[in-house]
C-alpha cells in the first residue's frame, strides 16, 4: 500500500439521504459519488417504496458497484446511502452500511458518520441480554437498542436511545414512511439540509447538493432531530444541550474545498490558513509548492500573502491503486513516487516552500522532502497549515495511536531534522481557528491539544469509522 495513503488520517465516512423524489436511489448514488473522498472502500444504499425497504451493500467504489441494474432494484421515493473507510481487518461486507433490521417498531435502516467511544461496553450489555450482532460496528449497537426500546414507534425509540448515547454521530435513519436525520448535541461531524424541488435531502457536505443541483438550505443543528415524511419537515431538539465541539480538522483536510461546512467555505478557510502561515512563518524563498491535493489552497494563500510565486511543481497520479509489490530496496521512496512526482525544471536550483495540511507519522513528509531535494532544490522549507498533531481521535477519524504520531514524540526542531527539511513551521492554534472563523470553545481540537470534549473510553481509541 502506498506510504502516502498510510500516512494520512482517513476521512471517516459520508452519508446522504433524500425523501420525496421518484429517482431517490439514483440521486443517492450521485450524492455518494460527490462524497467519495470521505470513504473509498465500501458503499451501500437502502431505499423505501412506502411499504418495504430495499437494500444493497458492497465493497468497492460508488461508480464501480452501484450500477444501473442495482439502482433499478432500489425502488421508491426515499433512500439513504453511506460510503466508508474501514479499519484494518474489518473490510468485510458485514461492516458495510446502511444496516437494517425488522423489529417491534417495524423496518428501520441506519447509516452513521462518527464514533461511539462506549459502544464496546454497550455491546456487552446487549449481548448479555440476548442480542446477536452481525458486525463489529458501533452503529449496530444503536439499532439493537432502538429495537429493544419501549416506545410507541420507531421515531420515539430513536430519540429515546440517542438521549443516552455519548459520542460523535451524524445519523440517517430510514423507515418505510420517513427519513430521520440526527446530529449529536456537540455537533462533532457535519450534516447539512438541502431541497430539490419538492424533495428534501440531507448530506455530510454541500458538494453533494451541488452535483444534483439541490439548494443548500442550512446546517442540521447540533442536537437537532429532523423527521421528513409525507407531511413535510419536522424539527425537534430532544437531547440535552451540550457545548458545541465541531471538528476543526474538517476544514484542515477532510472536507472537499468546494463545500460549506459548519457555515464556512472550506476553500476560504484553507486559503486563510495559508495566509496566516506566511505571517507566522515567513522565509526567503523562490517558489511555493503544495503537496497535492491537500496543500493547494493553503499554498495559494501562502503565496498571496508572502509574494512568493506559486508553482504546481509536484504532480499527483490520481489513479493509484491500494496494493503494489515493492521493488528492491534500491528504489527509494517507492510508495510516494507511485502518487507524487516533482517537475524538475521548476524546482532545480530554487529555494522551495513546501506546503501540506499536516504531518502524521512523518514518514511521508520525509520522503517528499527527499523527492524535492533530488529534483534539485537548493533549500526545502516545510510549512504545515495546522498545529502539530499530538493526540488520536475518538470521534470517527481513523488516526494512529499516540505513540505513532511524530509530533507527540518529538519537538518541532526534532521533527524538522527527522524529515530533513531546512526549516519547519506549523500554524498556531490561534491562527488556524482565526482562519476558519471558529472559537476554541466551540471547536473540537483534541488532536492538537489532547483535551477531549467528552469522557472517552479507557486506553487507546478503537475507531470504527462508521
Amino acid at each position: 500500500m502506498s506510504d502516502l495513503i498510510l500516512d494520512k488520517f482517513k476521512e471517516e465516512c459520508g452519508i446522504f439521504g433524500i425523501f420525496g423524489h421518484p429517482e431517490a436511489s439514483t440521486l443517492t448514488q450521485l450524492g455518494l459519488f460527490a462524497l467519495q473522498h470521505r470513504g473509498q472502500e465500501a458503499c451501500g444504499i437502502v431505499s423505501s417504496d412506502g411499504r418495504d425497504l430495499h437494500q444493497f451493500r458492497s465493497i468497492g467504489l460508488v461508480a464501480d458497484v452501484l450500477s444501473e441494474d442495482v439502482l433499478n432494484n432500489l425502488k421508491g421515493a426515499s433512500a439513504i446511502g453511506h460510503t466508508r473507510y474501514s479499519t484494518a481487518g474489518k473490510s468485510t461486507i458485514k461492516e458495510v452500511q446502511p444496516f437494517s433490521v425488522i423489529c417491534q417498531h417495524g423496518q428501520i435502516a441506519v447509516c452513521h458518520n462518527g464514533n461511539l467511544p462506549f459502544a464496546g461496553q454497550k455491546r456487552l450489555e446487549l449481548e448479555k441480554a440476548g442480542a446477536i450482532f452481525s458486525s463489529t460496528s458501533d452503529t449496530e449497537t444503536i439499532l439493537h437498542s432502538i429495537a429493544r426500546a419501549e416506545s410507541a414507534n420507531a421515531i420515539e425509540a430513536i430519540a429515546k436511545v440517542l438521549q443516552d448515547t455519548e459520542g460523535a454521530f451524524s445519523l440517517l435513519f430510514l423507515t418505510p414512511e420517513a427519513l430521520i436525520a440526527v446530529r449529536d448535541s456537540r455537533g462533532f461531524r457535519p450534516l447539512v439540509l438541502g431541497k430539490l424541488k419538492n424533495a428534501w435531502c440531507v448530506a455530510s457536505e454541500t458538494c453533494a447538493f451541488d452535483l444534483i443541483e439541490a439548494e443548500y438550505v442550512r446546517e442540521v443543528e447540533a442536537g437537532e432531530m429532523l423527521v421528513i415524511d409525507k407531511d413535510g419537515l419536522h424539527s425537534s431538539f430532544p437531547f440535552e444541550k451540550k457545548p458545541r465541539s465541531v471538528c476543526a480538522f474538517e476544514h484542515v483536510y477532510f472536507s472537499r474545498p468546494d463545500s460549506i461546512v459548519f457555515g464556512h467555505s472550506v476553500n476560504q478557510s484553507r486559503h486563510m490558513m495559508g495566509r496566516q502561515l506566511a505571517i507566522e512563518h515567513p522565509v526567503e524563498a523562490d517558489i511555493v509548492v503544495p503537496v497535492p491535493d491537500s496543500g493547494v489552497a493553503a499554498a495559494i494563500g501562502y503565496s498571496a500573502e508572502s509574494g512568493i510565486s506559486f508553482r504546481q511543481a509536484i504532480i499527483r497520479n490520481h489513479y493509484i491503486g491500494r496494493t503494489f509489490i515493492e521493488p528492491s530496496q534500491s528504489i527509494r521512496s517507492f510508495g510516494v513516487r507511485l502518487k507524487l512526482n516533482p517537475i524538475k525544471d521548476l524546482i532545480q536550483g530554487r529555494r522551495v516552500v513546501l506546503i501540506d495540511d499536516s504531518i502524521v507519522r512523518g514518514t511521508t513528509s520525509k520522503k517528499i522532502v527527499a523527492l524535492v531535494r533530488e529534483a534539485g532544490a537548493r533549500e526545502v522549507h516545510m510549512r504545515i497549515s495546522c498545529p502539530p498533531t499530538v493526540s488520536p481521535c475518538y470521534y470517527g477519524v481513523d488516526t494512529p495511536r499516540k505513540a505513532e504520531l511524530i509530533a507527540a514524540q518529538m519537538s518541532v526542531d526534532e521533527v524538522c531534522r527527522y524529515i530533513e527539511a531546512d526549516s519547519l513551521g506549523y500554524l498556531s492554534m490561534e491562527g488556524m481557528l482565526k482562519a476558519i472563523g471558529m472559537e476554541e470553545k466551540n471547536a473540537c481540537v483534541a488532536c492538537w491539544n489532547g483535551k477531549y470534549p467528552t469522557i472517552v473510553a479507557g486506553g487507546e481509541p478503537t475507531i470504527d469509522n462508521s
